[in-house]
């Protein structure tokens, strides 16, 4: 019996002690496949494009009051925009970022409508691609890679960053108030519209003792001649009975930028810039080159008039802008063969109302050969911020909660010069006061193409738009 209960006690301690060499062994190796499993989740969250949501519903209601005394109108133009943004970023210094798009109106599909289409630039220009009203194809509003260098020139002070493809060129700075957005890369002033092309940015905040001093290239293209593919045996190539290619160079330099006080100062220039042309019927005949044209801005922004209060949270800013013409020989910009100058001022205030809400009053005002590149500008009525004449703006945005926001806004434009909304030439570029157009249709005296243009101008135009908007 004792050997018997010796032999039960050896086999019980020794099944213990492989019990617990089994349990020490299984433990170690949990150990090591957390491990693993470790590595393979921060690679693969880098692996992985992050994605977020913007859709917006809108209704729309727009009037036109008509040189002719006429007046054109819808009381409820429902829309809908979905953004989906996405973002990769490998390491540091390496950022991807995009932008897919739908944009339509409720129940509609304006795809099909190629002549409208091209003369919105959505087919033989993609500057407003994605802000005029279209089908519910998602379409690419932005992709850009994105280069943060941390020693420009070898320099250690000089941060710097490089980027190139469909940048983010609309809702720039100042427009960006009254659509509750992040401010993008331009003043948005005088620039307004999708635009392929590269930019680089250095950072000389550091090297000068100035907050937020900056100096940025910009260089992009907007149109090409190239043949497309199947058209001829040579795609790819110039055709050159058509546009020439439009392209565009300029930059942005902050003096200052301290959050509070924003100094921002733009210049450029476009070349080779079109307008419609027409035939002896009065058709539209294609597209044409008129000259090149310079542009700038000056913007400034004070975030905070006071240090506390209720007025340390209040905005205010003040912005002016021009432009200078340069017509090809024996061709007329606006309506002119010389080269001439335009200019627009315009200044706003956007205050806190209630802790989620923020009201907004904005006037602009352009003279009569003022010619922005604003066509993306988001209204329905066109471009306030083209203008030749006077523009007001008032807009209260309420934050609902972290998700959802809503606002309520009212564009009213008045112009004093035909065509504000159209092209860089001789067509519907012409810039002509709009009282002596009156004038002349009155006594008789108006030209076939003056009557035209006085039974399609817009005297004044309205837009009060309310929308439901979802972020996250």
């Amino acid at each position: 019996m004792k050997k018997l209960l010796v032999l039960s006690a050896i086999l019980i301690s020794s099944l213990f002690a492989s019990t617990q060499d089994d349990i020490a062994r299984l433990e170690k190796e949990i150990a090591k496949l957390k491990k693993k499993i470790g590595k393979v989740n921060a690679q693969s969250a880098n692996d992985f494009i992050k994605w977020s949501v913007d859709f917006r519903t809108a209704v729309d209601n727009v009037n036109y009051d008509m040189l002719n005394g006429t007046t054109r109108s819808k009381n409820d133009v429902f829309s809908m925009r979905l953004w989906l943004n996405m973002a990769f970023s490998p390491d540091s210094h390496n950022v991807f970022k995009g932008q897919l798009s739908m944009n339509k109106a409720f129940g509609a599909d304006f795809s099909d409508m190629e002549g409208h289409r091209a003369l919105a630039m959505g087919s033989l220009f993609d500057w407003t691609a994605n802000e005029a009203l279209s089908d519910n194809t998602l379409k690419v509003r932005q992709a850009y890679w994105l280069y943060l260098g941390d020693n420009a020139f070898g320099f250690d002070d000089i941060p710097w960053t490089f980027s190139i493809g469909r940048r983010p060129s609309t809702n720039g700075f100042l427009v960006n108030l009254r659509e509750d957005d992040p401010e993008q890369s331009p003043l948005g002033h005088i620039i307004n519209v999708e635009f392929d092309g590269i930019s680089s940015k250095l950072d000389l905040s550091s090297v000068t003792g100035i907050d937020g001093m900056s100096f940025k290239i910009c260089m992009g293209q907007g149109a090409t001649n190239a043949e497309p593919l199947f058209v001829s045996s040579t795609p790819y190539t110039n055709v050159d009975s058509r546009l020439d290619d439009i392209t565009l160079a300029g930059f942005i330099f902050e003096p200052y930028n301290d959050g509070q006080y924003v100094a921002k100062i733009t210049w450029f220039r476009a070349y080779d810039l079109p307008d419609v042309t027409f035939d002896a019927q009065g058709n539209v005949n294609g597209y044409e080159s008129f000259g090149d044209l310079d542009g700038g801005a000056l913007s400034l922004m004070v975030d905070g008039l006071t240090e506390e209060g209720y007025f340390s949270d209040a905005i205010v800013f003040a912005s002016l802008a021009w432009t200078v013409t340069h017509p090809d020989t024996g061709k007329a910009m606006l309506g002119s063969t010389e080269s001439e100058t335009g200019t627009s001022y315009w200044f706003g205030a956007q205050l806190p109302v209630t802790e989620e809400g923020r009201f907004g009053v904005e006037f602009n005002h352009g003279s009569q050969y003022w010619r922005p590149f604003t066509y993306a500008e988001d209204t329905m009525i066109g471009s306030k911020l083209a203008v030749r004449g006077d523009a007001w703006e008032a807009y209260f945005t309420w934050h609902i909660n972290e998700a959802l926001s809503a606002q309520l806004r009212y564009t009213k434009i008045d112009y004093e010069y035909t065509g504000s909304q159209g092209f860089f030439g001789n067509t519907t570029g012409t810039s002509i006061k709009i009282d002596e157009l009156k004038r002349k249709v009155a006594e008789n005296t108006a030209t076939p193409l003056e009557q035209a243009m006085y039974d399609s101008t817009v005297e004044s135009a309205q837009d009060i738009r309310f929308y439901i908007r979802y972020r996250f």
